[in-house]
């Protein structure tokens, strides 16, 4: 196994470093041009194992995907997804796996959507049910990946579904992208108020509505989509807001200043909400709702160690059904910096700051369990205590292949020990 351990530097981070591009919008957008007519061209795409696992399934249904530059995609389609010869993998790629489930229902024939071991812990039952209950047969039967979907040729045919998207906005985004491409206007319907980041869904309805789509707010609960189909067209991709918190965590935690090329205020990604928080530090909140910026929680949970005071972390549920139990692991990980400094409390975290910890070596191999954002989070630490190591630091391939080399061109110095 490899480790990867970062020098604490000695001075504060400072420079220029642009996150890639979004990974929640790279993933929309090739799915929404795959299935519209005509060539788009994908801009400031994000090039990384969830994406380009995205590409390679629209490649194997027909889609032309081409990548003329490391950012960008071009997308040329009949706007018919056909059966593919042999299963969908997908990796770990949670954003692929929904997304494509739904859409996959349009597919004259029978497609199955796999992935990895650690993607067939993910739940995936609400959208299965969901199918179902539109006419379409899909079935999964772990309740997570693979999932068997006999596509109809047509796409949605009635005019309601009903979606428990407690566990996870993505079926409702699946849902949402797959019904211009029905028979008749489809109304999504939540079961229930409670949803995981519903900003996502904005997300979704935006790049829709980009291409063409039509769709109705009824309601808070509700969306009306119109069977308009798609159009191709030319979009610009915005960067990460996820992976721009760890760049906003390490010059608070150095008392730098990294210029990220975007302003905070100007990203549509829910995560982007994060700065209002994290710029606190060293005196965040004593209670953090992580409800609506979910994948943004193990970066400020790693700030939060050194924050003046304790912080509880609520809302948080989802994340044990992330790429790993990130709950799990984030208090096994800073547990391992220092004994007591972490304690789960239902599916509440609570971090006992140690501001202390600041200039002292330890010796702490941090589980990242093969999550890309419990290493890249984990290595902010290690800009203020010595002697953590992150275990398998390649899974930053996930979302953010240059991530140490982005933290080494602001001075960062970091070894690796062990093999594959």
């Amino acid at each position: 196994m490899i480790e990867l351990t970062i020098t604490p530097p000695n001075h504060s981070l400072s420079g220029k470093v642009e996150p890639p591009g979004s990974k929640s919008i790279t993933n929309r957008v090739l799915l929404l041009a795959g299935l519209a007519k005509g060539r788009s061209l994908l801009t400031g795409a994000l090039k990384s194992d969830d994406t380009l696992y995205m590409a390679d399934a629209l490649r194997a249904m027909g889609v032309d995907v081409t990548e003329p530059d490391a950012t960008s995609f071009v997308v040329e389609s009949s706007g018919v997804l056909t059966a593919p010869n042999k299963p969908l993998f997908l990796g770990n790629a949670g954003t692929a796996t929904r997304f494509l489930t739904a859409a996959v229902a349009s597919v004259d024939g029978t497609v199955v959507v796999d992935g990895d071991e650690h993607m067939r812990k993910r739940p995936i039952l609400p959208l299965v049910e969901a199918l179902n209950a539109l006419g379409i047969e899909a079935k999964a039967a772990t309740g997570c990946p693979p999932v068997t979907v006999k596509g109809n040729g047509q796409g949605f045919t009635k005019d309601s579904v009903t979606i428990d998207a407690n566990l996870s906005s993505q079926y409702v985004s699946a849902l949402l992208m797959a019904a211009p491409c029905g028979a008749q206007p489809l109304d999504i319907i939540l079961a229930g108020e409670d949803i995981g980041a519903k900003g996502y869904i904005d997300l979704t309805v935006s790049a829709m509505e980009a291409f063409g789509a039509t769709v109705e707010r009824v309601s808070n609960t509700i969306w009306r989509v119109h069977p308009t189909g798609y159009k191709a067209t030319d979009f610009h991709i915005e960067p990460d807001a996820s992976a721009a918190t760890y760049l906003w965590g390490a010059e608070l935690l150095t008392g730098g200043q990294i210029d990220i090329g975007t302003p905070s205020d100007k990203f549509t990604q829910p995560d982007a909400k994060a700065y209002a928080v994290m710029a606190q530090f060293p005196n965040l909140p004593a209670e953090i709702d992580g409800s609506q910026m979910q994948d943004a929680i193990p970066t400020i949970a790693v700030l939060a160690a050194y924050n003046t005071t304790p912080v509880r972390f609520v809302g948080i549920a989802n994340l044990r059904v992330k790429e790993c139990d990130r709950i799990r692991a984030l208090s096994l990980g800073l547990n391992a910096i220092r004994e007591g400094l972490a304690e789960e409390d239902g599916d509440d975290l609570i971090v006992h700051a140690d501001p202390d910890l600041a200039g002292q070596t330890v010796s702490a191999s941090i589980d990242t369990f093969h999550d890309h954002r419990i290493a890249m989070s984990f290595a902010l630490a290690g800009l203020k205590t010595g002697g953590i190591a992150i275990q398998n630091p390649s899974c930053v391939g996930k979302t953010y292949p240059g991530y140490w080399k982005a933290l080494a061109s602001l001075g960062v110095d970091y070894s690796e020990t062990g093999q594959d």
